[in-house]
């Protein structure tokens, strides 16, 4: 597990938060820039809700309930929750967007999203506006959504036989 976290949740915690202060450094809150044109797009977005600007203005439960995430990934951790390499894959990603997101709420007051992606099609014309914390969150509940598929059947034990008299 110690590698899977120091390979993969410390360097997409620093890229998250690298990427956001580049946007903080060079993209205005007004600015529109397009990487691909009519596809993608950096822009500044300021989000104190959750995904989908759900719940906006709630800044102080989202650090709780991080903060507590946190605490939950942590027990799960020291208990072995995670056994393969796919849910320890998973909560790596999982570990790395929550501390990205939740490093943005407890400095600046909200998350920032920069990454826009129009993909043309209803409703995803444009998809919301995301980071790469979130990217790192939902890939994870991906994992572990697609991992239940897979999850190994118990056996079942073996019957005891009866004798009969």
């Amino acid at each position: 597990m110690k590698w899977l976290l120091i390979l993969f949740t410390l360097p997409l915690f620093l890229l998250d938060q690298f990427t956001k202060w580049l946007v903080l450094q060079n993209i205005g809150v007004d600015d529109v820039v397009p990487v691909i044109p009519d596809f993608v797009f950096l822009v500044q977005a300021h989000n104190t809700g959750a995904a989908f600007s759900l719940l906006e203005n709630n800044n102080p439960f989202f650090i709780a309930l991080s903060a507590f995430a946190l605490v939950v990934i942590g027990v799960l951790i020291w208990r072995g929750f995670f056994s393969d390499r796919w849910m320890k894959l998973g909560v790596a990603l999982l570990l790395s967007g929550v501390m990205g997101n939740l490093v943005d709420r407890i400095i600046h007051g909200h998350v920032i999203d920069f990454l826009l992606v129009n993909l043309h099609v209803w409703p995803a014309n444009p998809w919301p506006v995301f980071n790469v914390a979130d990217s790192c969150i939902c890939i994870a509940a991906g994992i572990f959504i697609i991992r239940s598929f897979f999850e190994p059947k118990a056996e079942n034990p073996p019957t005891a036989s009866v004798a009969t008299p």
